[in-house]
């Protein structure tokens, strides 16, 4: 008797070889959403995120960093679960989310506040200076 999973793995294998190895990488998010669940907003100065973190019991076991247009959040979701799996939507576990920010935000200025399982993040627009020119100075090296 043919095994089915024998000839799904063969048939995976077949389209890993068509379509190359990470073909299946593109569905992760499809076949499992990306944890935490972030909503992101952004106004002219502002970037406000949303994220759904349930289950945290230490809030200092979360890593939130920032650099340029990138957002880092960090840690795990712990769900004190016992007995057979019913049913499983609360997704739960060690999470490493990145986030590409529509603009450089300030790394000096950072607010986040946790209240109910929501981690709120604002994040505020790196502005260039005033836009004022400084003159450079020039060396004259072909002095006589």
């Amino acid at each position: 008797m043919n095994n089915p999973f024998e000839q799904m793995q063969g048939w995976k294998q077949n389209m890993d070889h068509f379509f190359g190895e990470n073909f299946w990488n593109g569905f992760d998010d499809v076949l499992k959403p990306p944890i935490p669940q972030v909503n992101m907003y952004q106004t002219e100065k502002e970037i406000i995120c949303y994220v759904s973190l349930p289950g945290v019991e230490r809030i200092k076991d979360i890593d939130v960093f920032v650099r340029g247009t990138t957002l880092v959040i960090a840690g795990t979701i712990k769900l004190d679960q016992s007995g057979q799996v019913i049913k499983e939507e609360i997704l739960h576990g060690a999470f490493d989310r990145k986030l590409d920010l529509p603009y450089a935000v300030r790394e000096d200025k950072v607010d986040a506040t946790y209240r109910y399982g929501l981690l709120v993040i604002r994040l505020h627009r790196y502005m260039q200076q005033d836009g004022s020119q400084k003159r450079i100075s020039i060396k004259q090296l072909d002095e006589d």
